[in-house]
């Protein structure tokens, strides 16, 4: 028989259909069960009003069948079958989709509505093209006597002829390719692997998929001591079919949800929030989310890949659909389902991003809700969350300028000296007296550390809380945030800090200036490292300490030092502050007037001090303890 030529008459075409759309081979399977399910739909669809068709739904089926010795898998459904004008039409011409036809037939019968017919391009088939070199459809259209069979090797052509065929609905079988070095094509026809495809891309068509697969099981009377095992062949169900997010809520338990996402996204703890949504109007969805109470090993990494599962009418299309999450929200799990998504030729992606915005920003407001929701009536939850992926919340603050601060700020916690627990920046203005202008903050290693700094110490004894930056990434996030209600953020640290009255100010600035030469002294006495030398009246019973000018601190200097490049990293305006009140003040007048090569040494070791209570390292300790050595000497 002659064989015929692809209607396009395009090889090249059909080619790159074969070679280049598809990502990833094992595609095929489930493109191949995807017209199954699509011919059975239209069969059904066609029972709900012809009712001379006499089938429920339960008499429908899709059986897959591996034969290792032909190398041949045939998927074979009882749908709706074709005649051969539409197998010439349907596998005769690239792209002519019999599904979308269907789809855009305009009927407007009872029960269209249930009806999700996923295909719409009709290139789906020939992706068996890439694991196989020939490509046999056998099929008997519903009601109809004759059979016909479609037979291709790719662009060579095609082949249509009559055949026997026992039933309506379709059959394709695809001759495997040869195994290569690089390339397991047998792999196509191993129970686990079939197994393994449906479960991932196919779980959730709404029809059998059924395989006779082999069993063990221990034979008849054979001895305890040493039983005996013989193999079966058995028929299995090898996907679940009704997808447990279109259930309605009252018919799932909070158990089947946390079994279910323990399953599907492989963790061992139960999440800490299911976070359901049905939505229909500019984008029909059903969205079924997770907040994990933990992070996988790699959260904090270049290798971790964020996204949701994106399913179209139960087919999974996309195992990680990034665009559905901001990075901030990385750390949600969960799936998409949506019978309105414009997929591309493959399947694989989608052909425009307007659905897919739509629904991530419905997303992301469900998703700050219910993390509120979580904040304010399940705090022991949200302290586990917030341990977990609380860093995540504040480089979402710190990243893209700011831009979602409004988003994220009153779901960052941050310690505090006002309490043992972890504090909102909400929490914290509700409490703060009357007068306090600004936010008190300290950054440290930790808690302890922090608390003990002679600024916080000075800060508190005023009765105003501080906060405690104990993450690298605290400071720039508060300094991206600028203020929250009204109140801009204060580094206790840092040269500005205002809590002095007018009165202590003046004494303060008059003390300066007449101290001037000795500061100047003081200065080049420690070297390039200081950029100031003064007194200050915040220090209560602590002798000096370190405050920074300009826009970076001693802590953020520590932070940038750590990053890759830190020879050239940006350094803070460190200043060493005295205090005026504590007997070292008069010392060092002393000294500069009676011994000032004494002075010098008092300088270096006070500046050493400063930083060891700020949590800097001394840069030359063997020098210091020399000195230190010598006073005492």
């Amino acid at each position: 028989m002659a064989k015929k030529q692809f209607k396009t008459e395009s090889k090249k075409l059909l080619d790159m259909m074969i070679n280049s759309i598809y990502t990833h081979k094992e595609i095929f399977l489930r493109e191949l069960i995807s017209n199954a399910s699509d011919a059975i739909d239209k069969l059904y669809f066609r029972s709900l009003t012809d009712g001379s068709i006499g089938l429920s739904r339960g008499d429908y089926e899709i059986r897959i069948t591996p034969d290792k010795e032909a190398r041949t898998l045939e998927i074979r459904d009882n749908g709706c079958g074709m005649t051969k004008e539409e197998l010439e039409n349907n596998l005769g011409t690239i792209a002519k989709s019999g599904s979308f036809d269907f789809k855009n037939e305009g009927t407007q019968s009872e029960g269209e509505s249930n009806i999700d017919i996923i295909g719409q391009f009709g290139v789906g088939f020939y992706s068996a093209f890439m694991v196989s070199d020939m490509i046999t459809v056998v099929s008997r259209a519903y009601g109809a006597e004759e059979a016909y069979k479609w037979e291709s090797s790719g662009v060579d052509g095609y082949t249509i002829e009559k055949t026997e065929y026992d039933s309506f609905g379709t059959l394709v079988r695809i001759h495997l390719r040869e195994d290569t070095e690089d390339e397991k094509y047998s792999e196509f026809l191993e129970e686990y692997r079939i197994r393994s495809l449906v479960g991932k891309y196919s779980d959730y068509i709404r029809y059998p998929i059924r395989m006779e697969v082999t069993k063990s099981r221990r034979k008849e009377g054979s001895p305890d001591d040493k039983p005996e095992y013989e193999d079966y062949r058995e028929d299995e169900t090898l996907n679940r079919m009704i997808p447990l997010w279109k259930k309605n809520r009252s018919e799932v338990t909070d158990e089947e949800y946390a079994e279910f996402y323990k399953e599907k996204f492989r963790d061992y703890e139960e999440p800490l929030r299911v976070i359901r949504q049905k939505t229909e109007g500019v984008s029909d969805y059903i969205a079924l989310l997770f907040i994990p109470a933990n992070a996988p090993y790699n959260y904090y990494s270049r290798d971790y890949e964020k996204g949701l599962q994106l399913y179209s009418s139960g087919v999974l299309i996309m195992d990680k659909c990034k665009e559905l999450l901001p990075d901030y929200f990385s750390f949600v799990r969960g799936l998409v389902d949506s019978a309105d998504l414009s997929l591309n030729i493959s399947r694989e992606m989608l052909q425009h991003d307007r659905q897919l915005k739509s629904i991530a920003k419905a997303l992301e407001n469900k998703i700050h809700d219910e993390l509120t929701n979580m904040l304010e009536n399940d705090r022991d939850k949200y302290k586990t969350f917030f341990k977990a992926f609380g860093t995540q919340l504040k480089y979402g603050l710190y990243a893209d300028y700011g831009m979602n601060r409004e988003v994220l700020k009153d779901l960052v916690m941050f310690e505090s000296s006002a309490s043992e627990e972890p504090t909102t920046l909400k929490e914290y203005v509700s409490r703060m007296p009357e007068g306090q202008k600004k936010i008190y903050y300290a950054a440290g290693e930790s808690r302890e550390q922090t608390a003990l700094l002679p600024q916080v110490e000075a800060v508190t004894k005023k009765g105003y809380e501080v906060l405690y930056l104990l993450e690298d990434v605290d400071e720039f996030a508060l300094m991206m945030l600028h203020e929250y209600d009204g109140k801009e953020f204060a580094n206790v640290t840092a040269d500005e800090l205002d809590i002095s009255s007018d009165e202590d100010k003046e004494s303060l600035k008059l003390e300066n200036e007449k101290s001037k030469d000795m500061f100047d002294f003081m200065k080049e006495s420690i070297g390039g490292d200081v950029s100031a030398v003064r007194f200050t009246n915040t220090l209560s019973n602590h002798p000096v300490c370190i405050s920074s000018e300009g826009a970076v601190s001693a802590s953020m200097e520590k932070t940038l030092g750590r990053m890759p490049g830190a020879e050239q990293s940006i350094k803070a305006e460190k200043v060493l502050e005295i205090n005026m009140e504590h007997p070292i003040a008069s010392k060092l007048k002393m000294l500069f007037i009676e011994d000032k090569e004494k002075l010098a040494v008092f300088s270096k070791i006070l500046y050493a001090n400063a930083r060891l209570i700020s949590g800097l390292n001394i840069e030359n300790p063997a020098e210091i303890g020399e000195l230190v050595t010598n006073l005492m000497l």
